[in-house]
């Protein structure tokens, strides 16, 4: 049987700032030097805080290689497995009992031996830089909420500025375009390409001006 494989890839955004084809394309053109034949493909737009619980088309992923007998799960990078260590390890755990190694693009590791067994290098990478990961966005977190702090203690407002909010009649005048396109009928996918603005401001423009 063909050597074979699944690809995962994701971006935070949900908007379409951000997509998946440079993973996607990175991982085939790997793939394809390999002669590893790419079986499915799963593309997810959410946050990488986001638990994996929350992630459905991870979840999906993993189902997927563990009941399929696929080889390989090919990634861009460790943080698309889980957002803690615990997650990583675990769904690495989940994996590696149905003798699925994962390959991840930017360690240029495996974490399976050809012999099927675990790889004590990858092994410890993988928790030591997803330890590290943890740390950094905590420190993140931190940095956030103690700048936060400071501009409040000095005087500091948050929120938007008095009149930074675009009234309806501005809103209607500016997105006039696209209100006609939605009641025309073309989806919001298509009005976004067509007018060059994200899906999520078109979404919001139909709820606002269309659908109410």
């Amino acid at each position: 049987m063909k050597t074979n494989a699944v690809i995962y890839a994701r971006v935070s955004s949900v908007s379409d700032r951000q997509d998946t084809s440079r993973q996607i394309e990175d991982l085939r053109k790997y793939a394809n030097s390999q002669e590893i034949e790419v079986v499915a493909t799963f593309e997810e737009h959410i946050s990488g805080a986001k638990k994996n619980e929350e992630r459905q088309v991870l979840t999906e992923c993993l189902e997927y290689c563990t009941t399929n007998s696929v080889h390989y799960l090919l990634l861009s990078e460790l943080s698309r497995l889980g957002r803690s260590t615990l997650q990583v390890l675990r769904s690495l755990e989940r994996l590696h009992e149905a003798k699925v190694s994962v390959y991840i693009q930017n360690l240029g590791l495996y974490t399976l031996q050809p012999n099927g067994e675990v790889n004590p290098i990858a092994s410890i990478m993988v928790t030591i830089l997803a330890e590290m990961s943890n740390i950094e966005r905590s420190n993140i977190v931190y940095r956030l909420n103690s700048g936060r702090t400071n501009y409040i203690a000095k005087g500091g407002k948050l929120g938007r500025k008095t009149g930074s909010i675009k009234t309806e009649e501005r809103k209607r005048e500016e997105y006039k375009e696209v209100i006609a396109l939605l009641k025309k009928g073309y989806s919001v996918r298509n009005v976004a390409k067509l007018q060059s603005i994200g899906i999520s401001t078109v979404q919001r423009i139909k709820n606002q001006f269309v659908n109410s």
